[in-house]
């Protein structure tokens, strides 16, 4: 039984994927913190009914959304993904998208819903090989979570990260492995990575103004998986 850290993005939706093959039962959870690209979130449940259609078994396992209001986290932040502000690198040579403590914000919070709801397994899209420069999505710093949330609730949560060690080009490929055709082109014309919130104008890999980090990195992800590179 699994709970999917699910933010209407490209990996929380291969996440899910990957989770509904693996899990009879699987919820979603998704975080309104004031972000600039909060269309993220209305994406969400047009992603869902698009898994369930894709296979019978995932219909069957797709259990309740959960969505929680952590907006104190934007207004505490003052970063460009929480404000309207041009992105660019800021101190300790971090971009300035990087929201401090936001994903163990997002575990702890995860994990106090799960032990509520009976799922031992959290599932999230952190990863090391391409993160943007974030810490909290380094594999210690998922682990050293993990520890400290199953001595301080008393419990045996997993923490499953199946993108840490692969890049874009192969969370495409392990899209297509897991849903095939009709996986990828859900991602593609549904689901939301641009960090400005751009939906305008529609790519080869999705929607996307096309210049954040966010959508340079999804956009070379999609060729470099396309050519074979």
């Amino acid at each position: 039984m699994a709970l999917v850290l699910f933010s209407g993005g490209q990996d929380s939706t291969t996440c899910l994927a990957w989770a509904l093959e693996r899990y009879e039962r699987v919820e979603t959870l998704g975080f309104d913190y004031g972000q600039r690209h909060r269309i993220e979130l209305e994406q969400r449940a047009v992603l869902r009914d698009a898994l369930v259609a894709i296979k019978p078994r995932w219909a069957q396992r797709l259990g309740p959304d959960h969505v929680l209001d952590l907006s104190v986290l934007g207004a505490i932040s003052d970063t460009a993904l929480t404000s309207d502000k041009a992105i660019e690198m800021g101190a300790k040579n971090l971009p300035n998208t990087f929201v401090p403590g936001r994903n163990l914000i997002f575990l702890a919070f995860a994990a106090a819903l799960a032990y509520r709801r009976g799922l031992t397994r959290i599932v999230g899209g952190m990863c090391e090989t391409d993160f943007s420069g974030y810490p909290d999505c380094r594999d210690d710093a998922i682990k050293a979570m993990q520890v400290a949330l199953n001595i301080g609730m008393e419990s045996r949560f997993v923490l499953e990260t199946p993108l840490m060690w692969i890049d874009k080009a192969q969370s495409w490929a392990l899209a297509e492995q897991l849903g095939g055709p009709a996986l990828v082109e859900a991602i593609v014309e549904h689901s939301h990575t641009c960090y400005l919130g751009e939906r305008g104008a529609r790519h080869d890999w999705g929607y996307g103004c096309g210049e954040c980090p966010a959508c340079r990195l999804r956009a070379q992800g999609f060729k470099n998986w396309r050519t074979g590179r």
